[in-house]
């Protein structure tokens, strides 16, 4: 029995050391590269046997039985790689052969705005699957930080970058005079009120962001432009200075509906960092359509495994809380009387 527990102890060990130098050279693979690698049929071997060495230990220790600090790190070691294999691409293979549930492990998604889609490009392959159910893109919006930016550039390569402040006027030197921003628009349009067209910022669906700028050049001469975020416009070969207009994005917001059988089960806002769960799947705003914004890249994560894994990490914890802290408090308090 001696002997044994000595294997068993031996084996564990080297197998958690191998993950520590596994972890590191996956970490210089990269992400996909990396997921391939930890999802190798060798390594999947890897990660069963550990889990089963893990076990053996518990059933070898029988000290493990009356430590509560030892025992809940141990299985909740044991719980986060059953999870984790569990919730891995061979997991849900595994899952559709014995039980028959087919889910989809990751992959993305493009839904245009207005149309609806249930159709999941896997990560793994080129193939697709379908949810049980369709999401619709009611709208994609991005947001910014305000007010962003001119960015000015000049055939001899000399750049200014200056923040927009209505009014604020800037000095690019003798040889061009002066700049000034004189009005901002979220969303431009041209009106005709009989004799002239006007700017304005119309109040109607849509955006155009755009600034009215103010070129002072030296000889007193002042023109007026138009200078456009999404459009950069012509330019004249007698243009001086070449102008663009740019704000930094802060965040891309999809405004959802979840249907199933021709009725909408939710109504959800997905945004970076805010994920909409739904139906045994995590939905993440991933990219999206960065010239037109017709459309957004959703990434779909199953979550198979998942409540496993954040249970393991619980006991995980509360074992080294108790075995490190606890337990020397009890055990002094216990001495104390």
């Amino acid at each position: 029995m001696n002997k044994l527990r000595r294997i068993i102890l031996w084996a564990a060990l080297a197998l958690i050391i191998s993950s520590i130098f596994l972890s590191i050279y996956g970490a210089f693979l990269g992400a996909a590269r990396a997921k391939g690698f930890f999802n190798s049929i060798p390594l999947s071997i890897y990660w069963l046997a550990l889990a089963c060495l893990l076990v053996l230990a518990i059933a070898a220790f029988q000290r493990l039985l009356h430590v509560p600090g030892l025992l809940l790190t141990h299985l909740g070691c044991v719980l986060i790689l059953a999870g984790s294999i569990w919730g891995s691409d061979r997991g849900h293979s595994l899952q559709k052969r014995l039980v028959g549930l087919d889910k989809i492990p990751q992959g993305q998604m493009i839904i245009f705005e207005g149309a609806s889609e249930k159709h999941v490009k896997l990560e793994a392959n080129e193939q697709t699957k379908e949810l049980p159910f369709s999401i619709k893109l009611k709208d994609f919006r991005l947001e910014h930080y305000e007010p962003g930016y001119l960015l000015i550039e000049t055939r001899g390569q000399q750049r200014w970058q200056l923040p927009v402040e209505i009014g604020a006027e800037y000095s690019l030197g003798p040889d061009f005079g002066t700049i000034t921003v004189t009005k901002r628009f979220k969303n431009f349009k041209i009106t005709f009120d009989g004799t002239q067209r006007i700017p304005i910022d119309s109040p109607k669906a849509g955006s155009n962001p755009a600034l009215e700028v103010q070129i002072t050049d030296p000889n007193g001469a002042v023109t007026t432009k138009y200078v456009f975020e999404r459009f950069g416009g012509h330019v004249h070969p007698e243009d001086k200075l070449l102008l663009s207009y740019h704000r930094i994005i802060s965040d891309f917001i999809s405004e959802i509906q979840i249907i199933k059988d021709g009725k909408v089960l939710a109504e959800e806002s997905l945004e970076v960092n805010h994920p909409v769960y739904f139906g045994g799947y995590h939905f993440y705003q991933h990219a999206y359509d960065d010239k037109a914004g017709e459309y957004t890249i959703l990434m779909v994560t199953s979550d198979t495994g998942l409540k496993m894994v954040y249970l393991g990490y619980l006991m995980l914890c509360v074992g080294v809380f108790w075995q490190f802290w606890l337990r020397p408090i009890l055990r002094k308090s216990s001495t104390k009387e």
